[in-house]
């Protein structure tokens, strides 16, 4: 922890700087490309940098934070330019790996990259290197060695999370009671992570808490997973309580256990944040949620890659954290900021 908050001091130190204008005065926002290949920083890192950054949606809630993060970090670096593409939907391989290999076919400077698949991307993200385009994976681990495949992970802790979100609903429970995991999507490392993290701190501390079931996977969207979670509702009708891993299996479980008339009776943790849960919580439906920092995911993952760039050295993983929300701290004010993160301030 110490060797990354003295790397973090001296990347801010080190890199600030005066944030782009635009014409009217105002602050510049990053946009797709539309021109031809991009500018080759010098081979020093001195030169302008284009820096493509490519999430596992555009669309949902979660990337728009850590898009925030991406311009903000744009903003306070001179000579730096950010590019934000990437899926419509969480479950789009094909479409990921092509922005990849276009952004390598245009020769950006480096690229910012949430895999949505740990084995699938690994081979483009290796064919970056041999371009010579440096990549920081952010959010989901690659099958890949940090410092040879790719430059840097940053990232929750996501076992440390679904340990968190395990304690949490422990405690709502007791210690006792039967409980089902409801899986996100195959593939996907970090929520994989969360999962384990979650089956393993109940399996060593709480030996009075049955899994009644844990391989079922509410899928990339929202109603695939309202469809899995009302399947394992009707299954399990003595159900006390419920894990998921993420923000859309996580809705999916609220609107199945609302539409049964089971919300607030089955204890209810989950993994990310939407508002709905935020009114889930105040009206007692949902106990708690393990919470990310996903404005300054985005905003360490450009850092960083710039940072490599201009010859620094960087830490192989460098941890963004997370934090349970309970009814008890809801209104604290750095939750708050967590929960409503000021996109707006980066973003049109």
């Amino acid at each position: 922890m110490r060797l990354v908050l003295a790397y973090m001091a001296a990347l801010l130190v080190g890199m600030a700087g005066c944030g782009r204008q635009s014409p009217s005065g105002g602050q510049a926002t990053s946009g797709p490309s539309t021109s031809g290949p991009a500018t080759r920083p010098a081979q020093d890192g001195s030169g302008p940098l284009t820096i493509a950054v490519i999430p596992k949606s555009v669309m949902r809630e979660f990337w728009k934070s850590v898009h925030a993060g991406a311009v903000k970090a744009e903003l306070e670096t001179r000579g730096v330019q950010t590019i934000w593409k990437g899926p419509l939907n969480e479950n789009d391989r094909a479409q990921q790996i092509n922005t990849v290999e276009n952004f390598i076919n245009q020769g950006v400077s480096g690229i910012v990259l949430a895999p949505l698949d740990d084995v699938a991307l690994l081979g483009v993200v290796r064919e970056a290197g041999r371009a010579g385009i440096p990549v920081v994976i952010m959010d989901s681990d690659l099958r890949g060695e940090a410092g040879k495949d790719f430059v840097s992970f940053v990232a929750t802790d996501n076992y440390a999370g679904g340990e968190k979100a395990a304690m949490r609903l422990a405690e709502v429970l007791g210690g006792r009671g039967d409980v089902l995991m409801m899986r996100y999507n195959v593939g996907s490392a970090s929520t994989h992570q969360r999962e384990q993290g979650f089956l393993d701190r109940l399996a060593k501390d709480f030996p009075e808490i049955r899994v009644v079931s844990s391989d079922q996977y509410g899928g990339a969207t929202t109603e695939s997973a309202f469809a899995k979670a009302e399947s394992l509702l009707n299954r399990f009708p003595e159900l006390d309580g419920v894990f998921c891993p993420n923000d859309s299996s996580a809705f999916g479980m609220l609107r199945a256990l609302q539409q049964s008339g089971r919300a607030g009776k089955v204890k209810f943790v989950a993994f990310d944040v939407l508002p709905k849960f935020v009114e889930a919580m105040e009206a007692g439906q949902m106990h708690g949620f393990v919470v990310q920092d996903p404005l300054n995911m985005g905003y360490l993952s450009v850092r960083t890659l710039v940072a490599h760039l201009r010859g620094e050295k960087v830490p192989l993983r460098i941890d963004t954290g997370s934090t349970v929300v309970t009814p008890e701290n809801l209104h604290e004010p750095r939750i708050r900021e967590l929960l409503f993160p000021p996109i707006e301030k980066y973003l049109p």
